[in-house]
């Protein structure tokens, strides 16, 4: 399998630095909003589960803008916080176009997908973000095949491979349901978005050489043959 790499002139530009800093910052934002909802929440004694997703249920609509934003307690917000941090990360720098794309649909769709189908509990937290970022970074990588993508789909496999056993119904209280919906979507979006966001490849010396030659065999080709003089 060839691994591309991408051109480093592009990839060390000054406009990727900024772009890194930005994707770095959106995600932090991200994070600290959920953050500050769940002190609020803490402060106000508000439980999460009035903002939760209810399967079927009329009111259980609101848990799909509402749920992702919300946590039982501080070792259920610590633990997607990170993950959030880093896969948001990745994914507004390494995919900006896909991006605006994948976000809406793993954030709404996930949870439209549990009200369809999920049990019937209430279900609320960002794990559904979390599974879908780590699904399409993961297969983007398998598919791309350029260097960065397929460093960071490796690098989600070592640090978050783990959550592939989140996706069967092997723990209660557990909403398995969100996670499965959550990195289907991630897939799905990662297949039919491999063509986005794909870097310039670097080009090397004998490509370029290569290429300068057809381009001088092609003009040789087009350049017109001068008439030969009338002979008496």
């Amino acid at each position: 399998m060839q691994i591309h790499i991408p051109d480093p002139d592009y990839t060390g530009s000054e406009q990727k630095r900024a772009h890194f800093r930005l994707a770095l910052k959106i995600a932090f934002g991200f994070v600290g909003l959920l953050w500050f909802i769940y002190l609020v929440n803490a402060g106000l004694g508000q439980e999460p589960e009035p903002f939760g997703i209810r399967p079927r249920e009329l009111i259980g609509l609101l848990g799909i803008v509402f749920a992702p934003l919300m946590h039982d307690g501080f070792a259920h917000l610590i633990a997607n916080s990170p993950p959030l941090l880093v896969l948001g990360t990745a994914m507004l720098f390494l995919y900006p176009v896909s991006a605006l794309r994948v976000l809406p649909a793993v954030y709404f769709g996930t949870g439209f997908v549990v009200w369809l189908f999920g049990r019937g509990s209430v279900h609320f937290g960002a794990s559904g973000l979390v599974y879908g970022l780590v699904a399409y970074i993961f297969v983007a990588g398998v598919l791309r095949r350029d260097r960065r993508a397929v460093a960071a789909a490796l690098a989600v496999c070592f640090m978050y491979g783990y959550l592939a056993w989140g996706v069967l119904p092997t723990q209660t209280g557990v909403s398995w349901e969100t996670h499965l919906a959550g990195a289907l979507i991630g897939v799905g979006f990662a297949i039919g978005l491999r063509r986005l966001d794909v870097p310039p490849h670097k080009r090397y010396a004998w490509e370029e050489k290569i290429g300068g030659d057809d381009e001088d065999e092609e003009k040789s080709r087009s350049r017109p043959i001068p008439d030969e003089p009338d002979r008496l």
